[in-house]
């Protein structure tokens, strides 16, 4: 998993509230197992017709929107069925950074599993950064100092310290168990040492 310490993008607009996994990804995508290759379905019904061609009004069909590492959206992001490929269409697309008033739970853990960063602020400042977005400016994200900078204003964010942790330092849940690997084979020898019988075929 990537490291995320900064991020400078312009970031595109969704006002739309409960978005759920299967407006991020419809469940004809999931068949996959990978993590590439997604990126293409990204809020597939809204950003393509009928016929499977880009619908020119949908924000992330628009220069330089469409190069967005940034997602503004309206609250109860990521609510619906808890399917991991959401997170993956989102970063394989090229989105590192989601930010809205509210998420579901289990999306927003996910997020940070897989090296994105879900930001939680108010309605009201929302607004102040959607409204700046329509500038076509970048905005910088900088997660060691919890801030979101735009223009000459900034707006400070919260986040679990672990997770802060395991972002700046790219912790995936391997990584994770990877750092123990020691402990783990400590005690594997052990419980040979003391239970061999456990190995016996």
């Amino acid at each position: 998993m990537n490291k995320f310490s900064t991020l400078k993008s312009i970031p595109a607009y969704l006002p739309i509230v409960n978005i759920d996994t299967d407006m991020i990804i419809p469940k004809q995508f999931l068949k996959t197992i990978k993590r590439t290759g997604l990126g293409k379905n990204l809020f597939y019904e809204m950003r393509y017709d009928n016929s499977g061609k880009e619908i020119k009004d949908f924000i992330l069909n628009q220069s330089p929107f469409n190069k967005s590492k940034i997602l503004i959206a309206g609250k109860n992001f990521g609510c619906g069925s808890s399917r991991e490929h959401a997170p993956w269409a989102l970063l394989d697309f090229g989105i590192t950074c989601v930010i809205s008033s509210s998420y579901a739970d289990i999306f927003y853990n996910n997020c940070f599993k897989n090296g994105i960063l879900p930001i939680e602020i108010t309605e009201e400042e929302i607004k102040e950064i959607s409204d700046y977005s329509k500038r076509k400016e970048e905005i910088s994200i900088n997660l060691l100092d919890q801030k979101i900078i735009f223009g000459n204003k900034e707006i400070k964010f919260k986040i679990d310290p672990f997770k802060k942790i395991c972002l700046l330092e790219g912790l995936d849940d391997i990584a994770l168990s990877l750092e123990k690997s020691e402990k783990i084979s400590l005690y594997e020898n052990n419980l040979k040492k003391n239970k061999p019988w456990i190995f016996n075929d």
